[in-house]
């Protein structure tokens, strides 16, 4: 009995031993066994930047490959499934590109289910969407002032919004209630409309200034101006000098937009994207206004509805929006997660007749897969990122920017980006304020990605000799800043010349 006691505790023993062994330490064993020896001084060097404190209880996989063969030349819990944030856009972007192609148009049409009768519409007049992010509100004045030109001056029947291409389910299943509010947590329709060219499908920008005096209620201005959402605006101004402190969210399941807080006289605005809730009524609210502002009357009995127009009904107005190839700049350079969402269900909408989540994801895992990545590692729950769920290892992430370049899309893909340090903000996008400096400089061309202890930056790097490397950077579970090791990693690789 008491050799068998001592066999147990040995054993015990050792597991310690081998627990005690940091993660970063098992990364180093890990890698200096399957190292490529030419490029030992990289590897030794991104040894090192992981031996940074802020990673301390966190976890990071690193992927390196060769972008000639794909040859993996680094690799630091490449094989580990991590939670990539917006990285995920990844494989949205591939995937719409694979699948839609970079000429793809959105389309948004005005239908009747009427005749017109002089001047006057004797019958309903439909606004249908099909997915377009772009819309703005210029584009329901085209609309209005397009029909006019028809010679309708009035409209005798409702006016009904048909955002049917898509299903009704507006969120994805793992997006916070509190990410919902703003417009980076939209709500997904087939109908929806943007405030700027920044195209934030389905929100509104609220904008506060001080009033004219102290005491009095501060200014609230609209962009686009609707009365779609409710304005409860609770602040003061107060005298110069004083501290600024203001507030704007929108209530949950309403459109109600409440502003609290104080702001001192002279004092700089405060702005905020607001997600509407519905924004399928938002884009008809927009176009009802279009309407009178162009002196189309709705007379008669009639309502502002949602509905299914009618198969036999009459073409009168329809809108392209611009190609994939240019929406991939606001999409990629920003990290649009409403683009990322709204791609996977047209995705889905096209391949299979069903514009859902989990028809666009299973579309977006199959062009994964003929890219060459083991979708039986990986798992996608929205196409954003915003998803804390979805896991993806490094590797297959390395593994996927390899293939990418063999496609005919591939320049859209890299040109969409963004480029470290570069200024332009349609450039730079979210890399424009790092990596300012130095061999990544206007070199680095990657995608981001930031959620709650998530950061990601994946993409292309050129060495100092002109060799091109790909890699994958995921951090988990940190509870600081580690974009700056994402960034000595990248700058490594830029900075690389071979021996």
């Amino acid at each position: 009995m008491k050799k068998k006691r001592s066999w147990k505790w040995g054993v015990l023993l050792f597991l310690a031993a081998v627990l005690a062994i940091s993660p970063m330490q098992w990364g180093q064993v890990n890698q200096s066994a399957g190292a490529d020896e030419e490029y030992a001084s990289l590897a030794n060097q991104v040894n090192q930047i992981l031996q940074d404190k802020r990673l301390d209880g966190a976890l990071a996989g690193v992927s390196i490959r060769k972008a000639d063969s794909g040859e993996v030349i680094y690799d630091h819990f490449g094989d580990v499934r991590l939670k990539p944030a917006s990285n995920t856009k990844l494989f949205s972007s591939t995937a719409a590109l694979e699948t839609l192609g970079e000429d793809y148009q959105f389309s948004t049409e005005v239908l009747t289910d009427g005749k017109l009768s002089g001047k006057v519409l004797q019958g309903n007049l439909y606004l249908k969407g099909k997915g377009d992010p772009t819309l703005l509100q210029e584009d329901f004045e085209q609309f209005a002032a397009e029909l006019k030109s028809q010679g309708i001056q009035k409209v005798k029947g409702d006016l009904i919004g048909d955002d049917t291409w898509y299903d009704d389910e507006r969120l994805s299943e793992d997006l916070t209630w509190k990410d919902e509010i703003y417009y980076y947590g939209g709500q997904v329709s087939a109908l929806t409309a943007s405030p700027n060219e920044d195209y934030d499908a389905g929100s509104v920008i609220v904008e506060v200034n001080p009033g004219d005096q102290a005491g009095s209620k501060t200014k609230v201005t609209l962009t686009p101006y609707t009365d779609y959402v409710n304005i409860i605006n609770k602040t003061t101004t107060v005298a110069a000098g004083q501290k600024k402190n203001v507030s704007i969210t929108r209530e949950h399941g309403s459109n109600d937009i409440i502003i609290e807080g104080e702001m001192p006289l002279e004092g700089s605005r405060t702005r905020e994207w607001i997600a509407v809730w519905e924004p399928s009524g938002y884009a008809l609210d927009l176009f009802e206004n279009a309407l009178l502002a162009e002196g189309i009357q709705l007379i008669g009995k009639h309502k502002m509805a949602m509905g299914k127009t009618p198969e036999e009904s009459t073409l009168l107005a329809e809108r392209k929006s611009m190609s994939l190839r240019e929406l991939f700049i606001p999409f990629m350079k920003l990290s649009n997660n409403g683009h990322g969402e709204i791609l996977a269900k047209e995705m889905g909408r096209v391949v299979s007749g069903e514009g859902s989540w989990d028809a666009g994801i299973e579309v977006m895992e199959g062009a994964a897969a003929d890219l060459g990545v083991d979708t039986d590692t990986i798992q996608l729950r929205d196409a954003s990122g915003m998803s804390h769920v979805n896991l993806v290892p490094a590797n297959e992430i390395s593994q996927l920017l390899y293939a990418a370049q063999n496609r005919d899309w591939y320049d859209t893909f890299l040109t969409s980006l963004p480029v470290a340090g570069a200024a332009d903000r349609m450039v730079g996008g979210t890399l424009r304020n790092r990596m300012k400096t130095g061999a990544a400089t206007g070199n680095v061309a990657a995608k981001t990605g930031s959620l709650t202890a998530v950061s990601s930056l994946s993409g292309y790097a050129t060495t100092k000799d002109g060799e091109k490397l790909i890699f994958s950077i995921v951090i988990n579970n940190d509870l600081t800043t580690v974009t700056p090791i994402e960034d000595a990693i990248a700058t490594a690789i830029a900075e690389y010349e071979g021996e």
